[in-house]
């Protein structure tokens, strides 16, 4: 294995580095002033905007891409220390149009769109025009076994009529949200892996809404999370995605990048609180010293760093293998650091909120905000339980000889 980084990285890491310190971070706090006078969580501020054209003046635009037709063709290695820069920072990820779910369905239009979809709504998409959301996750079944989607995308005629109620549907309460990529059953006599499609739905299209946002942990903001409902949705046959059937497969290559940018995203999460909580530690004073000298807090800092520099190694062999021998080779690394990611970017979080005390919580820092998405990622793509499952099937069938009974 081989971790280095080309110059064309590095360069690039400088750069971002250097936009995310002295233009984004210092745009948060306008960020939050022009959403709160307007009133509505969901707001897009001006000031985004400005961020969005002062990345693509700098040529950090669409990062993530892993062509330099639409982007600037980085492996998955490549783009490792870059997402993790962008996990600092609040912004840093919209502003260079490197967001989910927006990432992850850019390169299934990519892939599987066809001409018109990717002339609607790709295009678009890729220079930050519009944002989109993913509709897959359904509340009435347990949507960790995708083979329990129940929504319907049925044929009719040269099209197709789509019947579906999701929930965290990711994305879909921004006001510049403008399609959803839609997972539901198109065969439901075939097998569980081949009844499923994929479509996408534009948001004026007649019998799609949004029903609610779906706060996180208390938090709602930006593009949000919603409960959507699609209610006899009629959409043309050329908003199929690949082909009938092929919606299960896709999903599975959707989210095998999407997995590992949360991944990276969370070493540079954790990385801010362990700065925080230094930083905290060196100038607080509690029974008589600096929490900086109390052996607990100590510990607390060692057992981060350690923890972060692991999950950063594996983070980086899960990407190394994605570019040398495919998602699908790489799929138990991929499921090993999601779980190992969550975990550890909400360990740390809540290690720097304990030494922040009361102030950890409140919204005068971004500890609380930083918990709330390191948690949801032990659900997100998959819950840890289901990543652990496929990883201890693994290794039993290894032994498989040794089995009695």
């Amino acid at each position: 294995m081989d971790f280095a980084l080309g110059g064309r990285c590095e360069q690039l890491r400088e750069q971002l580095s250097d936009f995310i310190d002295t233009v984004v971070e210092p745009a948060t706090a306008v960020y939050r002033e022009q959403v709160e006078e307007s009133g509505d969580p969901h707001f897009h501020p001006p000031i985004m905007e400005e961020l969005k054209a002062d990345a693509r003046s700098r040529d950090l635009w669409n990062l993530f891409f892993p062509d330099d037709k639409h982007g600037v063709g980085l492996t998955n290695l490549e783009y490792a220390p870059l997402c993790e820069l962008m996990g600092r920072s609040a912004l840093a990820a919209e502003a260079t149009n490197c967001s989910a779910p927006d990432t992850g369905n850019m390169e299934v239009l990519a892939k599987f769109g066809t001409p018109l979809v990717q002339e609607q709504f790709l295009t678009p998409l890729l220079a930050g025009e519009i944002r989109s959301c993913f509709a897959m996750t359904e509340p009435w079944v347990a949507s960790s076994d995708a083979t329990n989607i129940s929504s319907r995308i049925e044929r009719d005629g040269d099209g197709y009529v789509v019947n579906a109620h999701k929930w965290w549907t990711s994305g879909a309460a921004s006001p510049r949200c403008q399609v959803a990529v839609v997972m539901g059953v198109s065969d439901p006599d075939a097998d569980p892996y081949h009844r499923h499609s994929m479509v996408v739905v534009p948001f004026d299209a007649p019998g799609f809404r949004v029903v609610r946002t779906l706060p996180v942990l208390g938090h709602d903001g930006g593009g949000g999370h919603c409960e959507t409902l699609f209610e006899n949705v009629r959409i043309p046959g050329d908003y199929l995605l690949g082909e009938e059937g092929g919606g299960f497969a896709i999903a599975q290559a959707r989210l095998g990048p999407g997995r590992i940018h949360h991944c990276m995203r969370a070493v540079g999460v954790a990385e801010r609180a362990l700065e925080l909580m230094c930083q905290r530690a060196q100038q607080r004073i509690a029974f008589g010293k600096p929490l900086a000298e109390q052996g607990v807090v100590q510990d607390h800092i060692a057992e981060s760093r350690i923890a972060i520099e692991q999950a950063r190694l594996l983070t980086m062999k899960a990407a190394w293998l994605m570019d040398t021998v495919g998602n699908k080779g790489a799929r138990f690394e991929i499921a090993a650091i999601k779980v190992v990611a969550a975990r550890m970017a909400t360990t740390v979080v809540d290690r720097a909120i304990q030494v922040f005390g009361g102030a950890g919580l409140s919204e005068d820092w971004p500890l609380a905000q930083m918990y709330t998405y390191a948690r949801t990622l032990h659900l997100v793509d998959g819950p840890d339980e289901v990543h652990k499952m496929q990883i201890a099937r693994r290794e039993l069938r290894k032994h498989e000889s040794h089995r009695v009974g």
